[in-house]
């Protein structure tokens, strides 16, 4: 399934302009562009991922947590969605309430106001948000990664962004050209990529970058995106990593 971006819009009840907006801080990334028009289209893995975005904002989550905690390598989709679904099921709760409570003011029945208490969601939502933060957007490298890209417009995104593009497409031709994980050319472009990060966005350790590479095989949205450079750039760049920081 390939949707223009209003097709998306539509189907997600979010505007273009704010796909525009997430493209932009890099919360959800369209699955392709044109280069002739700059037309952006959205996949099926687009459409997960807005889902995952659209019940967090229904928590009242920022952006800028939102985007950390569904970028963390410990990031836990099921156990996410459990929380969410119990949260939820709290605020309809009260709304079945409300309602009950307004149809009984229309047969003229008094009703007491503890309908309105909204303290049990609120207490139960500020202490999931409290965890998901702590867990995945509290780091050290969220809060350097959240000041140092603060300030980065739309033309510097697009620079960051292509330079990575770059490293990936070095990573496959490094593949392609029988060099192995291990190989001195395969661990200086692990190097390399380990800078990128850390000027573009957070000190990158061996810790992270290790995460990094797991993630990069075990996420379907990374795995694809890192192949559209060469089928089997995505395993080839896990092993390089796993390889460089266990040395």
């Amino acid at each position: 399934m390939k949707m223009h971006i209003r097709e998306f819009a539509l189907l997600t009840g979010v505007s273009v302009r704010t796909l525009h907006y997430y493209d932009e801080i890099g919360l959800l990334k369209p699955s392709s562009v044109d280069e002739q028009n700059g037309y952006r289209f959205y996949d099926e893995r687009c459409l997960e991922r807005m889902q995952e975005i659209l019940f967090y904002r229904e928590l009242d989550f920022p952006l800028k947590d939102i985007q950390a905690i569904l970028s963390s390598p410990d990031y836990d989709k099921h156990n996410a969605l459990k929380e969410q679904k119990r949260l939820l099921t709290l605020k309809k709760e009260r709304l079945e309430r409300l309602i009950s409570a307004l149809d009984g003011a229309m047969k003229g029945e008094d009703f007491t106001m503890n309908v309105f208490d909204n303290s049990e969601f609120e207490a139960q939502r500020e202490q999931y948000a409290k965890e998901a933060k702590e867990k995945w957007g509290g780091t050290d490298a969220y809060r350097e990664s959240a000041e140092k890209t603060k300030a980065y417009s739309r033309e510097k995104w697009d620079e960051v962004n292509s330079g990575m593009s770059a490293l990936m497409a070095e990573f496959a031709q490094c593949r392609s050209s029988g060099y192995a994980p291990d190989s001195k050319e395969a661990q200086a472009l692990v190097k390399k990529w380990q800078d990128y990060i850390t000027v573009n966005f957070y000190t990158c350790t061996k810790e992270i970058l290790a995460g990094l590479g797991e993630m990069y095989t075990a996420d379907e949205r990374f795995c694809s995106n890192i192949d559209s450079h060469g089928e089997g750039t995505a395993q080839f760049m896990s092993k390089a990593i796993a390889e460089y920081c266990n040395s």
